[in-house]
């Protein structure tokens, strides 16, 4: 056999190395929070060949290709062009955010990007939303397997928006044949983060409703990029659970926390949330108690039989959550400052609210009879 010609032999030898060949992936909402951390984590990875970051204003990571748009355009199925997979976490789930256009964001938002997705090619869409879909309820299994009835109802904050996200998920391979969605639903969510559960522990005493059975699992950030990672690369796919091994009960959650219980009976602590929310004294509506109150524990079957591990604790992550909350006063998923904090105490600034809001019942009832 005859040598190869020299100046195709001398290409051989100056030629670059090849660019890698994993997927390129699209990340919206990639300039804060959990899109930032996924978007570099991606940039990073030797198994990526690019990333395509899009948000409303553009990001840190300067390895990614950076389009600046609301998810809501359609102009974004061009964007996605090329890319082989997208990752959606152009999610609202703020506690503050009025909640009327809160859904109207998640909802419209979602249903852009997957229809934008099947316009531009993209074979697979990776949706994000929470195991709070599940449902917490007394007679739930410990833990719960993926493919567990999503019994949730939409009284939590934000949950009725991940159950139409999970419905658009699932309509999605019919709506768009050549289009697999993967769904990642995580435990309560640590590191960085600010939700009606991380406040929960900012409390100058941990809420017990009487005769309920709470178990506490957490999911740091870090375990959820890692396993969005694997759902990117497809090492596995479907419906997926993520978070810490195992589950706290409450009372190690009080051993662990230093935080003394304040148990309520199921009526009153109930109705006085219900009340709270209703006047606007507080973000959280009554159903977000349903989460400390009732197990949803998941398994991450599906994720373990893949090989991925979580890498941090429940123990871990619940001291992680202490540290980011110290210092600051909730009652009732309502923020206080220091100065309030410290003149209502302990159990009384529970007192004081339900207090406030006996009085503003009375504003309100003088004021119809005037």
């Amino acid at each position: 056999m005859s040598s190869p010609d020299p100046q195709v032999r001398a290409a051989r030898n100056h030629s670059t190395p090849s660019a890698p060949r994993g997927p390129v992936v699209a990340v919206t909402g990639a300039a804060s929070g959990m899109g930032a951390l996924l978007t570099e984590r991606l940039a990073a990875s030797e198994e990526i060949k690019q990333v395509i970051a899009v948000d409303e204003r553009r990001g840190e990571c300067a390895a990614a290709q950076w389009h600046i748009l609301d998810v809501r355009d359609p102009a974004i199925a061009e964007k996605l062009r090329g890319a082989d997979v997208v990752v959606h976490l152009a999610v609202d789930l703020d506690l503050e955010t009025d909640a009327a256009a809160r859904t109207a964001y998640n909802v419209r938002g979602t249903q852009t990007v997957l229809t934008a997705a099947a316009a531009a090619g993209v074979h697979r869409a990776v949706l994000c939303t929470s195991a709070m879909v599940y449902g917490a309820l007394p007679d739930n299994e410990l833990p719960l397997s993926e493919d567990a009835e999503l019994r949730a109802t939409a009284e939590a904050t934000g949950v009725g928006d991940l159950l139409e996200i999970e419905r658009l998920a699932r309509r999605a391979p019919r709506a768009h044949p050549g289009l697999n969605v993967t769904v990642v639903r995580p435990a309560i969510l640590v590191g960085g983060t600010d939700t009606a559960l991380t406040r929960y522990f900012e409390s100058p005493r941990l809420l017990v409703v009487a005769g309920s059975r709470p178990a506490w699992q957490f999911c740091h950030v870090e375990d959820l990029c890692s396993a969005l990672e694997y759902a990117v690369l497809e090492k596995v796919d479907g419906e997926l659970a993520v978070g810490c091994d195992g589950w706290l009960e409450q009372e190690e959650v009080e051993e662990l926390s230093g935080i003394r219980r304040m148990e309520l009976p199921s009526a009153v602590a109930l109705g006085a949330a219900a009340r709270l929310h209703r006047i606007g004294l507080t973000p959280s509506p009554a159903g977000d108690l349903a989460y400390t109150m009732y197990p949803w524990v998941v398994s991450g079957s599906r994720l373990h039989d893949a090989g991925w591990r979580a890498r941090w604790t429940n123990e871990e992550v619940l001291a992680e959550l202490l540290d980011e909350v110290s210092g600051r006063h909730t009652v009732a998923g309502r923020r206080l400052g220091r100065k309030d904090a410290t003149a209502a105490g302990a159990a009384g600034a529970t007192v004081a609210l339900l207090g406030a809001a006996a009085v503003v019942r009375r504003a309100r009832k003088a004021r119809r009879r005037i």
